[in-house]
């Protein structure tokens, strides 16, 4: 799974503003009419979520995690890793259930 072909994936809806693009990382804030098409092309690219899930987040996965600030109840995780890449994407929805902030990585470890 290639970084770039995700981010450039999650660049054809319809997004808020974008935050962040770099190569590493890619940041910006989704509607919640988009939201359904996200969630459909994250679960192309990654599969199903990583969380939540009714299987634990490995340590690996977790302290990755963490490092870009952890996940809590209503978050949701895609993971993937293949050798010392790792990719993952973050969904954090607002308050206000009309936004949500989603952040896609690429990390070496």
């Amino acid at each position: 799974m290639d970084f770039e072909t995700i981010k450039n994936s999650v660049k054809y809806i319809n997004l808020d503003s974008t935050r962040l693009d770099c190569a590493n990382q890619f940041e910006a804030v989704v509607i919640k009419e988009e939201i359904d098409k996200l969630v459909s092309r994250l679960d192309s690219l990654f599969g199903p979520p990583a969380f939540p899930s009714k299987n634990r987040l490995s340590l690996q996965m977790r302290q990755t995690v963490d490092a870009f600030g952890g996940l809590m109840a209503g978050q949701t995780l895609y993971y993937s890793s293949q050798g010392n890449d790792v990719i993952f994407a973050m969904l954090w929805p607002w308050k206000d259930e009309e936004h949500t902030t989603v952040k896609i990585i690429k990390k070496i470890i």
